[in-house]
């Protein structure tokens, strides 16, 4: 029997018990999101879209992941992180079936292509060419160091 697939709220708990980072946690929601995407269930517009919905999700979930800081992103952005956040707070409180619908069948209209391997590379590629050297650097500092944990 192929072993259980864990949800990504699993997964997240499990990272934050291990003491990995918000961001690492995060990642759990956006790889579900890209795998759904690939999957057929819903399209996203772009790569970032996918990643942007992977986020709102893990935020909504419970996972302390702060707003993106002034300037990076535009204030609507970082009023929906807010809220998104909030609503982890308070998971009582559910998007209206209706707003679901309209969601679902808007992103069905959207095409899968956007979470390839090329379009996620270049998206990656873009979002690290608006870092500097320095931060760049001390983020593949930091992945060594994680990485050095992990193996022990």
């Amino acid at each position: 029997m192929p072993p259980k697939k864990l949800s990504p709220a699993t997964r997240a708990q499990e990272d934050k018990r291990k003491g990995l980072s918000a961001s690492t946690q995060a990642g759990e929601f956006v790889r579900d999101e890209i795998d759904a995407i690939r999957a057929g269930k819903h399209g996203a517009r772009s790569a970032r879209q996918a990643i942007a919905i992977g986020l709102s999700r893990a935020r909504r979930a419970g996972v302390k992941l702060k707003a993106p800081k002034k300037g990076r992103t535009s204030a609507a952005t970082r009023h929906k992180a807010a809220l998104d956040d909030k609503a982890g707070r308070h998971p009582k409180r559910k998007v209206s079936a209706k707003r679901s619908r309209a969601t679902v069948k808007a992103l069905k209209g959207e095409p899968t292509s956007t979470v390839s391997r090329k379009a996620l590379s270049k998206q990656t590629r873009s979002a690290a060419q608006k870092r500097t050297p320095a931060e760049r650097s001390a983020a593949a500092r930091k992945a060594a160091k994680t990485r050095a944990k992990r193996k022990r």
